[in-house]
């Protein structure tokens, strides 16, 4: 099981508001922040739930591809609220919700590039 992951922004102002907002629907916020002051450089948010941050965004990261995070959603109406918000924020589209029945009859999801092109995912798997 993984305790936490974290992932560094090139934009870390357009990367904490996208993330803010399309996170904020499946019950994820911010839970702590670490400045620059305090670490001598790093600048850091801890976003989850339940007191215990899982997700980290930070500072400094390089423009880039490659890696996936996928979300869960307690619903649909989750996975399309995170789209929306996601989208809103400026996220780019790269897959609008929907059924993808190549995983399992029942796999709801949505994806999105963030601003360094991360392909995040909200993924609810019970039926509808």
């Amino acid at each position: 099981m993984i305790d936490h992951i974290g992932i560094a922004a090139s934009d870390f102002a357009a990367s904490r508001r996208l993330y803010e907002a399309a996170l904020a629907p499946l019950g994820i916020g911010l839970m702590m922040e670490v400045t620059p002051e305090q670490t001598g450089g790093y600048h850091g948010l801890g976003l989850g739930k339940n007191g215990k941050p899982f997700f980290w965004l930070g500072n400094g990261g390089p423009r880039g591809a490659g890696m996936h995070i996928a979300f869960v959603a307690e619903s649909r109406a989750q996975v399309d609220a995170f789209y929306q918000a996601a989208i809103a924020a400026g996220g780019h589209d790269n897959g609008s919700p929907g059924i993808r029945a190549h995983y399992h009859p029942n796999y709801y999801a949505a994806f999105v590039l963030d601003p360094d092109g991360i392909n995040v995912e909200a993924v609810c798997h019970r039926p509808e």
